[in-house]
């Protein structure tokens, strides 16, 4: 559905290689015209990135795009643009489907098409193929990439578990592909981690008319981002649980920080946004998948902001911020969200709780909450 010139493309991204493999074929068998661009990022250590353009009919032409910096994205990142936008010069191709590797991510690629979109380029959707079998023992798989031969970049320290999530909760569209493993509680996995993606049989006619359906980066952005995030809602359904667990009394750094192991081993998936007490003008983002838990700063509380700076944040930050609005404390609060097959919610919560301030130490306030010990600074002064 090519208009105004403009070369629509999709990104079709995934680590379940075969059901990634599978959606893209159903698309370039669905949409006449349709061209499929992949980037092999498994040659990376003989230092180049093997390029590969096929249609229905098979392989249209291959080459190689140097390593630059001994990371293969970004050698995937600098030669996409030029592609495509020769792809877009023929103007003989109705779609172009960007497959990415097993490891690459759809978020950073899709910012990637957006920044180059203009008269020639225009990004239509984000598509994540999934196995629903393999959902929970990839999330649940604590291994490095590295580990795995997966890495894209020597300095590459993610996981298999917390790339499967991002490459599941960002894209606004799951292609399933199952496998006759699959039962009731994979699907309603995958649907509690992203209730609100649109989940699509891989070979439904709905799949290629949703590549066409439009996507929208800064919103996409947005709705990732840990003081917005549209977080997963209470969940029970064959056996997979999510709870969520919010509150406006800050934790105890040193009681909380003891208990991170517990916490991020106990659930699948985790996430949400957190205050320490000894911390109260900052932000921070929890995010643990296969064991391994992320604790980062993610700006500030907008309540320790001052009037004036309330002007240059977004609509939509605003918005959220005020949801959890609290006269005492603005928009800091606990906002954890768990979700797995057998939650254990009552452990959970009752770990949680035991990790807020006691009344006794709530009742000394801001100035006696700085004086506790500081036990985040390991993991967030050394970022």
């Amino acid at each position: 559905m090519r208009e105004e010139g403009r070369l629509p493309i999709v990104i079709v991204g995934g680590l379940h290689s075969e059901a990634r493999r599978h959606v893209v074929d159903r698309l370039l068998t669905a949409i006449p015209g349709s061209v499929a661009l992949h980037h092999d990022l498994s040659t990376a250590d003989t230092g180049t990135v093997r390029r590969h353009i096929r249609d229905v009919s098979g392989e249209l032409s291959s080459g190689e795009a140097p390593l630059l910096n001994d990371c293969a994205c970004c050698a995937l990142r600098e030669d996409l643009v030029p592609e495509l936008e020769r792809l877009a010069g023929h103007g003989l191709s109705r779609l172009a489907i960007v497959e990415l590797w097993d490891s690459v991510e759809p978020k950073a690629m899709a910012e990637v098409v957006a920044a180059h979109s203009g008269d020639d380029l225009r990004l239509t959707n984000v598509i994540t193929a999934v196995d629903p079998a393999l959902v929970l023992p990839y999330l649940a798989n604590g291994d490095d990439l590295a580990e795995a031969g997966l890495a894209a970049a020597a300095t590459d320290q993610r996981t298999i578990g917390d790339t499967c999530a991002r490459q599941l909760e960002y894209a606004p569209v799951l292609a399933l592909v199952d496998s006759e493993e699959a039962d009731e509680q994979d699907h309603a996995l995958l649907t509690q981690l992203h209730p609100t993606a649109r989940h699509v049989k891989a070979n439904s006619g709905d799949l290629a008319q949703l590549a066409f359906a439009g996507f929208d980066v800064e919103a996409a952005a947005t709705a990732q981002h840990p003081a917005c995030a549209l977080l997963p809602q209470e969940a029970d359904e064959a056996g997979v649980t999510t709870l969520v667990w919010h509150h406006t009394r800050p934790f105890h750094p040193e009681r909380l920080y003891q208990a991170l192991e517990a916490l991020c081993c106990a659930a699948a998936r985790s996430r949400g946004r957190f205050w320490l007490a000894d911390r109260p003008d900052t932000l921070l983002a929890w995010d643990a998948a296969g064991g391994a838990l992320c604790v980062e700063s993610a700006g500030p509380w907008l309540a320790s902001l001052p009037d004036a700076a309330w002007e240059l944040v977004p609509p939509v930050r605003r918005a959220a911020a005020a949801l959890d609005w609290h006269p005492e404390h603005g928009d800091r609060c606990q906002h954890l969200v768990f979700t797995s097959p057998g939650l254990d919610r009552a452990g959970i919560e009752e770990l949680l709780d035991s990790c807020l301030l006691t009344d006794t130490e709530y009742a000394t306030g801001p100035a006696g909450w700085r004086r506790l010990p500081a036990a985040f600074d390991s993991l967030l002064d050394a970022m």
